[in-house]
Parts: C-alpha cells; structure tokens; sequence
C-alpha cells in the first residue's frame, strides 16, 4: 500500500516561488534580456507562476515560453513514432537572453538536458539556469539547479508529485513510497 507524504502545502509552494523569484532577481540584477522557459507540462505551470511573483516585485512582466522534449529524450530510440508531442512555443528569440528554464522536479538530469539541446537548436542564448520546486537527487547526469525550492532526498523507489489545481495552480507537494 502507497503512503502518502505532504511535503509542501500550497502555502509552502507560494513561499517557495517566491523565494525562487527573489533569487533569480538576485542573480541576474533585474529582469532584462530575462526569459522564463517551462519544460511541458508541470515546468509550464510554473514558469506562470514564477512570472506573476516577478511582476509582483519587480512591476516588469517577463515573457514565458514552453518547450517540449518528446524528440530530444534519450530513452525513445525506436519509439518516437508511438509518442504525443506536445509543441514548443517561444514567442520571442532565445539569441542572447538569458533563460531561466522551469520544471517541477529535477531527478536523474536526463529531462534537464533534452530541454537544455531543444532551446539549443532554437538559437544561442547568453546563459541557461534552471529553477526546480523540488531537487529530489540521484543524478545520472552532471546537472544541478541553480534555484531550488526544497531538497527532498528520495530513494530510488519513491516519487515525487506536483499536484495543480483546475487553474493550473500548484498545490502540493507530495512523496510517495
């Protein structure tokens, strides 16, 4: 039987983006030539929410996009035909921006790195950095967040879930054994 643990309620969730978006404020001295990047379909949702915490501190609306990795994962040789793709959009030039790339849960990297070739091959950006809700562990690639809303160490065998509302909104975090 599966045992349920709430790691972050959807106040620890606000907290944690918040936290994010004051970090990436931090780092990159404001917003210009700032873009927000979400991997489909979790990092989407919270590449929004990370841009409505900007334009709350910073008054400054920050562009988002979505990128979608079904073609670049390294686990479908063979299998790509039998895959939904889902669409990338990114409705301005990656060239010289610096994107902050968005996903829900940073696990083994693999994710992290089809994400990182597909906004590659739509131009060169000055840098990429990777915001997380969650760092859960156990790399099989040399990647790491530069923004984490909680380290959540897991064993192989558990699972992390971002649980989103009917709006898209997340509103918990939770481990599953």
């Amino acid at each position: 039987m599966a045992e349920n643990t709430v790691i972050l309620d959807g106040t620890g969730v606000k907290r944690a983006l918040t936290r994010i978006a004051h970090e990436v404020l931090e780092k990159n001295k404001g917003v210009e030539e700032l873009v927000l990047v979400g991997i489909r379909t979790g990092g989407v949702h919270l590449a929004h929410e990370l841009a409505t915490r900007l334009f709350e501190i910073e008054g400054v609306e920050v562009p988002v996009g979505a990128v979608d990795i079904t073609m670049y994962r390294d686990d479908i040789k063979g299998h790509s035909e039998h895959l939904p793709v889902g669409k990338t959009e990114l409705p301005f030039s990656v060239e010289g921006k610096r994107i902050v790339l968005v996903d829900d849960v940073l696990f083994t990297g693999r994710t992290i790195r089809a994400a990182m070739d597909a906004l590659m091959d739509q131009g060169r950006p000055s840098s990429i950095q990777l915001a997380v809700l969650v760092d859960r562990g156990h790399r099989d690639l040399p990647i790491r967040a530069d923004f984490v809303g909680r380290n959540v160490p897991t064993s192989r065998s558990e699972n992390i879930v971002v649980a989103f509302d009917a709006d898209n909104l997340p509103n918990e975090v939770i481990l599953q054994k």
